[in-house]
């Protein structure tokens, strides 16, 4: 990707990508598309464990080691950190991936079952074909937004459902950086923008249509290298009517930004 524009509309781990693709010869130009806004609800949080006291949960599904910083966060504050690790020692615990597993284990929190690489909401439902869920009460920690693949699947294996926010994701409150970036594609100054989330997608598009600028954006999107991290980015891109021209198998950030350079490469040779 030597000498070109590569267009990050990642947040949290933004500077993380800009370094890579600085390592390869490539331009990033950072466009926030996503903010993470803590949604703990401390009175809900107290209600449910009310519940617990003689309903306790059979499961736990850790999705986000921000996630469960943020939960443990809250009921520290609330003095509730005692009881909850009482029902986690008791209940089953499935951990998504390594962020939830070693914020869990920073907490002494024993994990029964893991998803395997690469720790997509694939993996744990396999994890879940392995248990016996009809009848028991599963709690989720949710990242961003409701993972619906994975509570559909909870539902109709006969489960009750119990979903903890921790955060939720929604546009940035400062949204300039991705006008600029609309302004750069109408100009023809990027070579391809990296999609790491359905949600960077869905807000950027959001703030083409406040400006009028969607069809603009559409055509500029499918004018050049759109990287998807994975299935589901992938599936919210084509809905949107973008071509994804490369998808990261396994969906990390370091085969994600291999494989956009190597068809930047790939496209400079034909």
């Amino acid at each position: 990707m030597k000498d070109k524009t590569i267009a990050i509309l990642e947040n949290r781990i933004g500077e993380q990508m800009a370094d890579l693709v600085r390592k390869y010869g490539g331009i990033p130009v950072c466009a926030p598309a996503l903010a993470e806004i803590p949604d703990i609800d401390p009175a809900h949080i107290s209600r449910l464990f009310e519940r617990w006291t003689s309903s306790p949960p059979d499961y736990f599904i850790f999705q986000t080691g921000v996630g469960v910083k943020a939960l443990f966060a809250a009921t520290d504050g609330l003095g509730l950190t005692e009881p909850l690790l009482g029902w986690l020692e008791q209940a089953r615990i499935i951990a998504r991936g390594p962020k939830p597993t070693a914020a869990l284990r920073s907490r002494s929190v024993r994990i029964d079952a893991g998803a395997k690489d690469p720790f997509t909401t694939t993996e744990v439902l396999a994890e879940l074909d392995l248990q016996t869920l009809s009848g028991k009460r599963v709690v989720v920690q949710r990242y961003g937004e409701t993972n619906l693949e994975l509570q559909e699947r909870l539902e109709e294996s006969g489960a009750e459902v119990i979903e903890i926010a921790t955060y939720r994701w929604a546009l940035p409150a400062d949204t300039e950086p991705l006008i600029r970036l609309m302004n750069a594609l109408d100009r023809q100054e990027i070579d391809a923008v990296a999609f790491t989330s359905a949600s960077q997608a869905t807000n950027l598009f959001t703030v083409a249509k406040q400006t009028g600028r969607e069809a603009s954006l559409k055509s500029n999107l499918n004018r050049v290298l759109v990287a998807s991290i994975g299935p589901v980015c992938s599936a919210t891109l084509t809905k949107l009517g973008i071509k994804v021209d490369i998808e990261a198998h396994p969906p990390k950030l370091g085969p994600f930004i291999n494989a956009l350079n190597i068809a930047l490469l790939s496209a400079l040779t034909r």
